[in-house]
Parts: structure tokens; C-alpha cells; sequence
């Protein structure tokens, strides 16, 4: 997958995330609350390995 891909899923992932733990906290349901803290926390995660993609391709093609 590519440092793009990659970047964009974790984007959607975090806001899909913060969704649900909306939602779960309107309507008193704290499972749906923690899927949706870990979902986002899932598409932070997925953010941060595109950004290291990135930043490892400008160091190679740098050398």
C-alpha cells in the first residue's frame, strides 16, 4: 500500500472513529464509544505509517 493510501484510509478511519464514539456516547452505548477510540485510534496509526513511508522514500532518494 502506498504512503498515500495509507495516509487517506488512517483520515477515514478517524473520522469513522470519531463518529461511532459519537454516536455511542449520544445514545449511551460505551461499546460502540470504545470501537469507535479504536477505530480512530487504528487510523492514526495508519496515518503515522504513511507519513514514515514518506519520509524513509525522501531519505532514499536523497542518498
Amino acid at each position: 500500500m502506498g504512503s498515500m493510501s495509507d495516509k487517506v484510509k488512517g483520515a477515514a478511519n478517524q473520522v469513522a472513529g470519531a463518529v461511532k464514539e459519537a454516536a455511542g456516547h449520544a445514545v449511551g452505548n460505551p461499546n460502540l464509544e470504545v470501537e469507535g477510540a479504536a477505530q480512530k485510534l487504528k487510523g492514526k496509526t495508519q496515518e503515522a505509517v504513511g507519513k514514515t513511508k514518506d519520509a524513509i522514500k525522501e531519505i532514499v532518494d536523497k542518498a
